[in-house]
């Protein structure tokens, strides 16, 4: 099982530097992967901004986005996008897509709200496929460019922790980029078995099986550490529901602790767990990568 990371940008008082210092030290190892995520009505770095950024700050490790929301975007900007990072990284990006929870990036950005589905992001994909395959998508001269690194396009998984999502998405994605709130590991491993047969019935080689969850290692407030980022992160829900889910959700401890967390995860076949940070600290990020590499 591979250990990914996921960059600090849902942390408040970012800049450049801490962001670059981050992407190096998780290039440096043992990291399979950089990960990180998108919101619009909030203050973390543009997405596709950050993925040029990532791409020179980076040589080695794999770049993946958990999760980009296509509907928020024009599909063939969407794509062209992807594909110029997909060149800067030579061919090292990995994305992720999601329908997204939060109405309000939706409203943020005037995405029309019926598209919130995953019909509508399935559309979307098929175009961005296409794109990325060198088809006209419009009567222009010549196709939308530059072709991407990767024939065919950037590998694509679907972020998702339902079923019904998964087998959805069956058709057109690589695996899974999903994230388990409290770190369940006999139903993420049903999950995964729901993943294992719809890729199976599709025709296609076994998919990528990922997930991810919150972590803050340990310290006198490790689990406080990770309900304030909670507080933050989840500003669309009610302050006392995310209250009450904090004690339960993500994960605080030890080195050891997480260590054995991760094993039970490699146990039920996990590909890869991508660890999503609670704190700028990059002290937990190098504690992290002394867990990582064992694996």
């Amino acid at each position: 099982m591979q250990i990914g990371m996921t960059m600090p940008v849902m942390e408040p008082d970012l800049d450049a530097t801490v962001l670059r210092d981050w992407a190096q030290a998780i290039d440096e190892g043992p990291f399979s992967s950089l990960c990180w995520g998108e919101r619009i009505a909030f203050d973390n770095p543009d997405s596709l901004t950050l993925l040029g950024a990532l791409a020179a700050w980076t040589e080695r490790v794999r770049l993946v986005t958990t999760v980009l929301v296509p509907q928020l975007h024009d599909p063939v900007m969407l794509a062209k996008a992807l594909a110029s990072g997909d060149m800067l990284c030579q061919g090292r990006l990995t994305v992720g897509v999601g329908v997204g929870g939060r109405h309000e990036d939706y409203q943020a950005v005037g995405a029309d709200p019926e598209s919130q589905t995953m019909r509508g992001m399935a559309d979307r994909v098929a175009v961005m496929k296409r794109v990325w395959a060198g088809e006209k998508v419009t009567d222009s001269v010549r196709p939308v460019g530059p072709a991407p690194v990767q024939a065919g396009g950037p590998p694509l998984l679907v972020g998702t922790i339902g079923p019904k999502t998964v087998r959805s998405a069956a058709g057109w994605a690589e695996g899974l980029a999903g994230t388990t709130l409290d770190l369940d590991v006999a139903k993420q491993n049903e999950l995964f078995d729901v993943a294992r047969s719809a890729w199976a019935q599709a025709g296609k080689s076994a998919p990528h099986l990922a997930t991810s969850f919150w972590f803050a290692l340990s310290s006198e407030d490790a689990r406080a550490q990770v309900h304030r980022h909670l507080r933050r992160y989840m500003n669309w829900i009610p302050a006392e529901y995310v209250d009450a889910m904090a004690p339960t959700t993500g994960w605080a401890g030890s080195q050891e602790e997480l260590a054995a967390v991760l094993r039970k995860f490699a146990e039920i076949g996990t590909d890869e767990v991508q660890l999503i940070p609670t704190s700028s600290d990059i002290e937990q990020l190098r504690r992290a990568a002394e867990v990582a590499a064992d694996f």
